[in-house]
């Protein structure tokens, strides 16, 4: 990204600290397959990476209800956390996938209105990042970019600076590294600032 958005932006974030008060550490790790008892019955733990490394989602199976955290919002929201993993938007897809095995009957977001058609909400999912992957291809057609310059082509409309740094910036890097794996696109040797092009390494 340009030097002096990257400035103006670490101006404005100084000294507003990163919103944690404390890090609690877990009575008990929720890994796949593991049974949470409560009144309702036992809900199971499945892993949906994605929007975080570590994310997963409850459900219980006898009623149906799925408390999917950040992974399914009551819309389509999109975000994931780039340099953790080699692939969050791969890792989101597949995701998608492992709630589509369940019958979820009713979606209980972390925030957001509940939703009782699932699989809707893993299809518009899908259908989003699809429509934005194309749109990073189609930023690449021209050229050579940079990260932050796909990022309104990306989301088909402009977005205050600190946005575009703080959302926006960390999405598209995710949609490249995707194409990247997949080996749709490729870093430009030696370019800096950074810049992606179509066309494999």
């Amino acid at each position: 990204m340009p030097a002096a958005d990257l400035a103006a932006f670490e101006e404005q974030r100084r000294g507003q600290g990163y919103g944690i008060a404390e890090i609690v550490p877990p009575h008990r790790d929720l890994l796949p397959g593991v049974e949470v008892s409560t009144d309702l019955g036992a809900w199971t733990v499945y892993e949906t990476p994605g929007h975080a490394p570590s994310h997963v989602v409850l459900h219980q199976p006898e009623r149906g209800p799925l408390l999917s955290g950040d992974h399914l919002l009551g819309r389509v929201s999109l975000y994931y956390d780039y340099g953790y993993t080699a692939d969050p938007v791969g890792e989101f897809l597949h995701s998608l996938d492992v709630v589509d095995t369940l019958d979820a009957q009713l979606v209980l977001a972390g925030h957001g209105r509940p939703v009782r058609d699932a699989r809707a909400l893993t299809r518009a999912n899908r259908r989003a990042v699809a429509e934005r992957l194309e749109r990073i291809r189609a930023a690449l057609r021209d050229g050579p970019r940079m990260p932050f310059d796909v990022v309104p082509d990306m989301l088909d409309r402009e977005l205050p600076r600190p946005m575009m740094v703080g959302w926006g910036l960390s999405e598209a890097l995710c949609y490249l590294r995707h194409l990247e794996v997949r080996g749709e696109v490729r870093r430009v040797d030696g370019a800096a600032p950074e810049r992606w092009t179509r066309g494999e390494a």
